[in-house]
């Protein structure tokens, strides 16, 4: 399980978060395909509004593989159930709010 004491203050409540090993790289923001990573301060946040954890995109978080410090943790208190992602990804890819 990841240790929660890395946990960023900047991050919301969400199955993903960056810890405060973050280089601010852009690696995992220019391929996150729903646009969930943004700039914080001092490091990226993800937000869980927009994260469909790549769902119907990629087998996997492209977060997670790419990142080049493995600064993207997981928090299981705040998993989302398969339909509840694939509902998120539809409703995002339709342009809804």
């Amino acid at each position: 399980m990841a240790d929660k004491s890395t946990k960023n203050e900047s991050n919301v409540a969400g199955k993903y978060y960056v810890d405060d090993q973050c280089i601010a790289c852009d690696a995992c923001r220019d391929e996150c395909p729903t646009s969930a990573i943004e700039e914080g301060d001092p490091i990226y946040v993800i937000d869980p509004d927009l994260c469909t954890e790549c769902i119907n995109d990629y087998d996997e978080p492209i977060c997670i593989s790419v990142c080049p410090v493995d600064c993207i943790k997981i928090d299981e208190i705040n998993s989302e159930s398969i339909d509840e992602l694939k509902a998120k990804y539809k409703r995002l890819k339709s342009g809804e709010e």
